[in-house]
């Protein structure tokens, strides 16, 4: 009886499975189906010399662009297409004819005016790393719309061959952001600094993570520098307040 039993269990058990296993090989998409659907949501201009080989399932994306973000975009469109289960993006990004230097310089201008209206602009604080055309963005952003915000801003602009994100978002906190509306009340406020208030890029950025304060940007003299950090450290419930001002024409590092 015992025999019997484990037997009737086996044979049930394959005829649970049984279809199972038909249903899995039977959704299995062949990789031409693949090729056919890759090729049809690359369709558009923008992916004329982007090429695609699909070799069980996985999908492979050679090519040239003009944008970073199109890169990105020719991934996207295909990573959930029916039987794709992978993709390698082999898709090489045409670089402009200028340097590392120049890039960067050109990022940094556009990533100060990013978000201008919104009023999130002086909480925002970002850094830009730029060697062989690929740019790494670090520092941190008052909120993932920011963030998210400054990456496309990157991403779509030309020259740039691939983006490392290394942004920090700054925690939720009705006491963060407190001390963010007093440490700007104060600083753009003060007599003497109400001049960097008139510029939609806000040049003084305050960070503030779990209470403590961060100052970076380039003010006109070192006055300046020491009346933002004097007036951020008299903000009730600021823990810590770090001057990083940086004093327009004074190397980077220099005091």
């Amino acid at each position: 009886m015992k025999v019997r039993t484990n037997a009737g269990m086996v044979l049930a058990l394959a005829a649970v499975m049984m279809p199972t296993l038909a249903m899995r090989a039977q959704s299995k998409v062949p990789d031409a189906q693949i090729q056919t659907d890759v090729q049809k949501s690359l369709d558009n201009k923008q992916f004329h010399d982007v090429h695609s080989t699909v070799k069980n399932g996985m999908v492979t994306l050679t090519g040239n662009v003009d944008l970073y973000a199109t890169k990105e975009d020719a991934e996207h469109k295909i990573h959930h297409k029916k039987g794709v289960v992978a993709v390698q993006n082999l898709i090489k990004v045409q670089g402009g004819e200028v340097s590392d230097t120049q890039l960067r310089d050109k990022l940094a201008e556009k990533l100060a005016y990013d978000r201008v209206g919104y009023g999130t602009t002086a909480f925002n604080s970002f850094t830009i790393g730029v060697q062989g055309g690929v740019v790494t963005l670090g520092g941190v952003a008052y909120g993932p719309t920011d963030k998210d915000s400054a990456i496309s801003l990157v991403s779509h602009y030309p020259g740039v061959r691939d983006v490392v994100d290394d942004i920090e978002v700054a925690p939720l906190s009705p006491n963060d952001d407190r001390i963010r509306l007093a440490a700007a009340r104060a600083i753009y406020g003060f007599p003497s600094l109400q001049r960097y208030a008139m510029d939609p890029a806000k040049p003084i950025r305050i960070t503030v993570v779990n209470g403590d304060i961060t100052l970076t940007g380039v003010v006109d003299r070192q006055a300046d520098k020491d009346a933002a950090g004097i007036r951020a450290n008299g903000v009730a419930g600021a823990f810590k307040v770090t001057n990083n001002l940086q004093v327009a024409g004074e190397p980077v590092g220099e005091k």
